[in-house]
């Protein structure tokens, strides 16, 4: 690369850092640079592409998102970041990351209990145990264990198993029937998933396993790391017991599809999506949330990130940062800014 495009490359990441940066997510979280092999795409590169499709692409902008933080990262640590629009979130701020809390199940289990055939089921959502519903809320409120707040809702339909069907009865049962968690609520659940997965300042709003996870970016980034590094069992485990998701796809035998994946092809693995479309899918790992927030970690894994908002009543939101959040991905990868809305894996 020449001196001159590397020179514009640094300054475009200046400019958009000065005009987006809140708190967190400052230079102080990002790694040191490390030079890249002879012939390849350099950090500056990669960083000024990334950093310019947040801060142009439609699918970025704050009249879609609202505000977010995003960052991009990979083993050792940050690399890129920022905080966009008014009042945006930083890396500190903790927030409700609704079915993002699926993938911390998952690496809790696996990290206890290795990929066990008794487990998978509860993981990729083909146990039949589908009459709960995804609503993150308990008929007691926050008081209420894991045990009570499956409250009569703890059946499993026969029509369902065996087929991918998204509800977060999978795993209530499973915490309450198989892990010995029933009687735990959100301190005793907290305290469990900090002792296993590592304590990166996880909490419960509510005693629900697939949706009730407070942190924040920071905390998840730390998470997604962990599994880069193979320190945490999940990491080599990443896209296995996958199974067909989206129940519109020709020989699919889904039975429910949420709007996390829109009309996209993607499978399900352990507590975590595989983007698996095969048009326009790049096989990365991921687990939007209700609210918005995206964490994923790309095919090859060596490389995180993360869109970070909260926003619980808008629809499909999860997606709807998925889409910034995969472009960031492709910009980040090849170090070209991406201007179209649709990536091209």
């Amino acid at each position: 690369m020449d001196t001159n495009f590397r020179l514009a490359a640094l300054t475009l990441l200046s400019s958009f850092v000065l005009a987006s940066c809140g708190g967190g997510g400052s230079s102080t979280d990002t790694a040191p640079v490390a030079p890249p092999p002879a012939g390849g795409i350099t950090d500056a590169a990669r960083i000024a592409a990334a950093s310019a499709t947040v801060a142009s692409n439609p699918k970025c902008s704050t009249g879609t998102l609202g505000a977010f933080y995003w960052e991009i990262g990979d083993a050792n640590g940050v690399k890129a970041s920022g905080s966009v629009g008014t009042s945006a979130p930083t890396a500190t701020t903790s927030m409700w990351v609704f079915s993002a809390s699926k993938w911390l199940y998952a690496a809790n289990v696996v990290q206890k209990n290795g990929v066990r055939d008794a487990d998978a089921p509860y993981l990729n959502f083909t146990s039949g145990y589908t009459n709960f519903g995804n609503a993150p809320v308990c008929l007691g409120g926050s008081s209420d264990s894991v045990q009570e707040c499956l409250a009569g809702r703890d059946t499993q339909d026969p029509a369902t198993i065996g087929k991918f069907d998204y509800d977060s009865g999978h795993m209530q049962h499973h915490a309450a029937n198989v892990m010995g968690l029933g009687a735990a609520g959100n301190p005793e659940l907290a305290a469990d998933l900090n002792a296993t997965i590592g304590n990166m300042g996880f909490s419960y709003t509510v005693p629900q396993l697939a949706a009730g996870v407070v942190v924040s970016p920071q905390g998840y980034g730390q998470f997604l790391r962990r599994l880069l590094r193979n320190e945490l069992a999940l990491g080599a485990a990443l896209g296995t017991r996958k199974v067909c998701a989206q129940q519109a796809a020709s020989g699919c035998n889904a039975a429910y599809t949420p709007d996390s994946i829109g009309s996209e092809a993607w499978n399900y693995s352990l507590g975590h999506w595989v983007e698996d479309d095969p048009s326009i899918g790049d096989h990365a790992f991921s687990s939007p949330g209700g609210g918005g927030f995206y964490p994923w970690i790309n095919s090859a894994k060596t490389y995180y990130g993360i869109v970070a908002r909260e926003r619980e009543t808008e629809s499909a939101a999860g997606y709807h940062s998925a889409e910034c959040g995969r472009l960031v991905r492709q910009a980040w990868t090849t170090g070209v800014q991406v201007t179209a809305t649709t990536p091209a894996p």
